[in-house]
């Protein structure tokens, strides 16, 4: 009988099991790292994603009702973020938590674009919102929930802005660069991409930070890839530390999350750094770029 103690050494049939005989070149054509191909530059405002001066977009996880949009711009900004982060739509894991104020927070990312100058990042969950969230929008994130939704990833290849695609919880290097082709497929030139965790078997930390792939996607992609140490942690006590590990492996950016009073946010206050707090972190990551030849 077949297997036993000594296993089973059959060929499986599953297609799913078998090697791929396709190069990284074949899978991801238009994501993937030709030798000598120099990296992609990816422009949104006046920062640039993949140059020699990191990108921090910062901001509120969702965008409140009660005004502090305005506030937590401004403060990131003076701090040196230049991008505002800020989510109109909210996928939460429950549907009795708030959800985000959706065209009225449009809205409010709209005046906090215009008051303080800063470009605008912010996701976009359904293909039929992806027009007005662009026409706010300077950058369109695909957040974990959505990388394999394959009707959006096309909508948003088709807007003209440039896509910010996170790492799913539980997406492989394979899935999340075939999800960038899904976008660069569809007409989308400018994309970077942004580890956010994983889920694994530990449960001390919400996810956990894979810099492995950060190192690992610098060699196999032409793309940015930045990363985002609060959803990773889900600890506004360990974001500092993850920052600077972020950046000290190569990381060309960071998606932050900042409140003015985290106590009060209607989502995620636990791991949003306070305006002061977010300030030395800025300074604490300067000091690493500069070691590893980057500046912030």
């Amino acid at each position: 009988m077949p297997g036993g103690a000594q296993g089973d050494h059959r060929v499986s049939s599953d297609p799913q099991l078998q090697p791929d005989p396709r190069t990284a070149d074949d899978r991801y054509p238009r994501s993937g790292r030709a030798p000598g191909q120099a990296a992609t530059l990816v422009r949104v405002g006046a920062a640039v994603f993949g140059g020699p001066r990191l990108v921090v977009a910062a901001g509120p996880c969702a965008v409140e009702p009660s005004g502090t949009l305005l506030a937590t711009a401004a403060a990131v900004r003076d701090a040196g973020a230049t991008i505002l982060r800020a989510g109109a739509y909210k996928p939460r894991t429950s549907p009795y938590d708030f959800q985000g104020l959706g065209r009225e927070g449009l809205s409010l990312l709209a005046e906090a674009r215009a008051a303080t100058g800063l470009p605008v990042v912010t996701e976009v969950l359904d293909p039929r919102d992806v027009e007005a969230v662009a026409a706010v929008a300077d950058m369109l994130q695909i957040g974990s929930r959505s990388v394999q939704n394959v009707p959006l990833l096309r909508e948003v290849g088709r807007s003209g802005r440039p896509v910010l695609l996170k790492r799913g919880m539980m997406t492989t290097v394979h899935e999340w660069l075939s999800a960038a082709e899904y976008v660069l497929s569809a007409g989308g030139r400018d994309l970077v991409l942004c580890e956010r965790g994983i889920r694994t078997f530990e449960d001390a930390t919400r996810n956990t930070l894979d810099l492995n792939t950060v190192v690992l996607l610098k060699q196999r992609t032409h793309l940015p890839v930045i990363v985002d140490p609060s959803h990773a942690c889900g600890d506004a006590g360990l974001v500092a530390a993850l920052c600077r590990a972020a950046v000290a492996a190569g990381a060309d950016g960071l998606l932050i999350e900042v409140h003015v009073d985290p106590r009060s946010a209607l989502s995620d206050g636990a791991q949003s750094l306070d305006p002061a707090a977010f300030r030395d972190t800025m300074a604490a990551c300067r000091a690493v770029a500069a070691a590893v030849g980057r500046e912030i």
